[in-house]
């Protein structure tokens, strides 16, 4: 368990370096199992979630080995079991990944349901549907989820909606298919793209022929590679959230503007400041902000990962904003917290006239609890208080939430959410003037 102690009312300065996307860095470490020779993975994050997945990797007799500060040595050659032991899917959302991995291997795969974030539920039968597409059969009892196949083969498949896991997992799946795999309707976020660069260096046949659409010819064998991790852009998000709300200025380091488009515009809207250089990207307060309205979408789109670090900055705008989740189910849970701390948000449900084609999740999996919008007024004056994290960005949203306020926040994180997905982040914005004080 780790404390933090925020002191709030100090503007960010200097600089930050961000490093490996967790949402890249973990798949592509379960991708190179499907390689017959050991691959260099470089410029990783030193977060839990990496490690868990090299954890797991070696609990199947394969080799996932820390090489200096940044780097980790995958070696497939000893992969030994097709099972993977049921205490990972509590604390991972990386055990359906294994499954494609595993058929290549052994014709059949054991994994655990996967946990991670409670953002409300996962809809893995995106995933399943398509295995089952390609040859697979399909069993979950308990919390297991069993899938076998002899041989996947070549399969036309388009999804019903978005899913980023689901398309990785299919790519993965087919690229060792026997035929051409075409998929309609994949993702199209650049983590996605990361993993299509790595298999294709392996050895693989994968090309987007044209928007959401994915074409994988099947090879019979894939060799270890070395691969460069895309830099984090919820860390880069993050990062320049805390900047502007706490009227700072700062250069993220490590980062490509192409990734952050919609984020940018946002920004352009409420006043906030940015500049573009070789170097990075700098994040600086220049005038008051003015409020905005905002809906999470699918990459192009404004990221769902984005949106509790956006409403945090929002709060510091002048005027009435709104925030309308199209993605995940549920992602309003730090909304009290903040309330507590003087945001003036009232949640809602917006008039929607087809919400199956509006939300990316299963309208029917929508508890009357679950809201999906919020409205923002302000500028909001914070105050500190005392506060459980819940989840990941759940974590890194209070603690920017209290470096905006006046006082003393203490957030109280019994399972160490935050290190999940970034390295140490409170000695980062400690090296940029935050007051933060870390107890383990």
């Amino acid at each position: 368990m780790s404390t933090y102690i925020v002191t709030g009312g100090t503007p960010l300065s200097g600089s930050v370096r961000v490093g490996g996307a967790k949402n890249a860095s973990y798949k592509i470490m379960i991708a190179s199992l499907l390689g017959d020779s050991p691959s260099r993975l470089l410029n990783f994050s030193k977060i839990s979630d990496v490690k868990l997945v090299a954890d797991m990797i070696s609990s199947l007799g394969a080799n996932a080995k820390l090489m200096g500060e940044r780097a980790y040595f995958v070696d497939p050659q000893n992969f030994s079991r097709f099972s993977l032991d049921s205490d990972y899917g509590r604390a991972s959302r990386a055990s359906t990944m294994f499954i494609p991995v595993l058929l290549h291997k052994f014709g059949q795969a054991v994994v655990p349901f996967p946990g991670g974030d409670k953002i409300g539920k996962r809809p893995l039968e995106r995933h399943f549907d398509g295995l089952i597409a390609l040859g697979a059969t399909v069993e979950a009892n308990g919390d297991l989820i069993t899938v076998k196949a002899e041989r996947l083969k070549g399969t036309h498949y388009k999804f019903k909606k978005n899913t980023h896991t689901g398309t990785e997992t299919l790519i993965m799946a087919a690229v060792k298919a026997q035929g051409i795999t075409t998929l309609e309707n994949a993702a199209q976020e650049t983590e996605v793209d990361d993993l299509i660069k790595f298999l294709n260096s392996m050895g693989g046949k994968i090309k987007r022929i044209k928007s959401r659409t994915i074409e994988i010819e099947g090879v019979d064998k894939l060799h270890g590679s070395i691969h460069k991790i895309m830099p984090d852009q919820n860390q880069v998000i993050s990062f320049a959230c805390a900047a502007i709300a706490t009227k700072g200025d700062i250069i993220v380091e490590n980062t490509q503007a192409k990734d952050l488009l919609s984020f940018l515009e946002k920004l352009d809207e409420i006043g906030g400041g940015y500049e573009l250089g070789e170097y990075g990207i700098r994040f600086f307060y220049k005038k008051p902000l003015t409020a905005t309205n905002l809906e999470t979408a699918p990459h192009p789109g404004f990221k769902t990962d984005w949106q509790p670090l956006w409403t945090t900055l929002i709060t510091q705008a002048k005027g009435e904003s709104t925030v309308h989740e199209t993605v995940s189910q549920s992602r309003f849970n730090y909304t009290d917290a903040l309330i507590k701390m003087g945001a003036k948000i009232e949640l809602f449900n917006p008039i929607v006239n087809n919400p199956k084609e509006t939300y990316n999740f299963n309208p029917d999996d929508v508890s009357p609890n679950d809201k999906h919008a919020i409205k923002i007024t302000g500028p909001s004056k914070l105050h500190g208080g005392e506060f459980e994290i819940k989840d990941l960005r759940h974590g890194a949203t209070l603690l920017i939430a209290g470096m905006i306020a006046e006082g003393e926040t203490i957030l109280n994180d019994p399972e160490n959410h935050i290190d999940r997905g970034y390295e140490r982040l409170d000695e980062l914005f400690e090296t940029m003037g935050a007051n933060i004080k870390r107890l383990d």
